[in-house]
């Protein structure tokens, strides 16, 4: 089969509508991919095209982006529920499904026989590993992780290869993710987590334990890091924005004991479907966060 080089990637397919996939389809389609998102959940599709139209502004106002370009994002891309008229011309497939392995392996078992021989399929996930669902895709030497952060404002894209991956698909994605302006960091192994998200879980780790001892509220142990290195929020409303489903997957695998209370209070809030900015809901209520408003400090 032959290898792909990034001129011969033109049309991207977005498995998932959420916080991710719709900021990785917007990414893309910004910069000339034609993009399909995909999801099985119509309403997913609904919230995702206001969730782009307010991202948009937001770029615009920023002038991160002029209105010629926000003119083509319509055009650039295609929202459906139908999965092979999704997989038929895909060149290249992001996955940003829910972070669990069952449902990574039905969605790659699925969109493994419906796409194009040719095409690289990669997975945004967070904190599993590519190797865990590669072989059930059917063709694991195209398989690698591509994970993105914001894609808008935290631009680093990370490229972590499993021992199957050919060798070919990594300088390739390095292109990709130049492309579309993220700044590619390549791993040399498999690892959880990543580079980025296991110093931001060691931030998150030591924030949730000083909650659950009682040292400090949420609100107080968010002004301490705000305040001493000039963020935009804190622990509490990076977990918002990572979203608190995802973090309560990464945080339940660790054993230790403030771990695993951090992790059952991180599912209260799952259960009650109180995700963080997705939602309008976690730590702090959205879209107006008390962390945001000027008399916090």
């Amino acid at each position: 089969m032959n290898h792909l080089k990034i001129n011969d990637i033109n049309n991207i397919l977005i498995l998932g509508a959420g916080t991710m996939g719709l900021r990785i389809s917007l990414g893309c389609a910004l910069h000339g991919y034609q993009c399909v998102i995909y999801d099985v959940h119509p309403h997913a599709l609904e919230r995702a095209k206001t969730a782009q139209a307010e991202i948009l502004e937001r770029l615009l106002k920023s002038d991160q982006i002029n209105p010629s370009q926000a003119e083509l994002v319509s055009s650039a891309q295609t929202f459906t529920t139908d999965a092979s008229e999704a997989a038929k011309n895909a060149d290249l497939v992001s996955e940003s499904v829910t972070e669990d392995v069952l449902v990574k392996n039905q969605v790659w078992e699925q969109f493994g026989q419906l796409c194009p021989e040719h095409a690289v399929f990669t997975t945004n996930t967070s904190y599993l590993l590519p190797s865990m669902f590669a072989n059930i895709s059917g063709r694991p030497e195209r398989f690698c992780a591509l994970h993105f952060h914001d894609v808008f404002h935290a631009k680093v894209v990370d490229i972590m290869p499993h021992s199957s991956t050919e060798a070919w698909v990594v300088p390739l994605l390095r292109d990709f993710g130049s492309s579309i302006q993220q700044i590619p960091v390549v791993l040399e192994k498999e690892v959880p987590g990543y580079l980025f998200n296991n110093m931001l879980m060691a931030l998150i780790g030591s924030a949730g334990a000083l909650l659950i001892d009682g040292a400090g509220t949420i609100e107080d142990i968010d002004r301490s890091w705000m305040g001493n290195f000039n963020t935009p929020n804190g622990p509490f409303g990076i977990l918002d924005e990572v979203g608190l489903d995802t973090a309560w997957h990464i945080v339940r695998v660790r054993k230790d004991r403030k771990s695993r209370q951090f992790a059952e209070l991180l599912h209260s809030y799952v259960r009650e479907g109180n995700l963080g900015q997705k939602t309008g809901s976690g730590f702090y209520d959205y879209p107006n966060p008390r962390y945001r408003d000027q008399d916090f400090l």
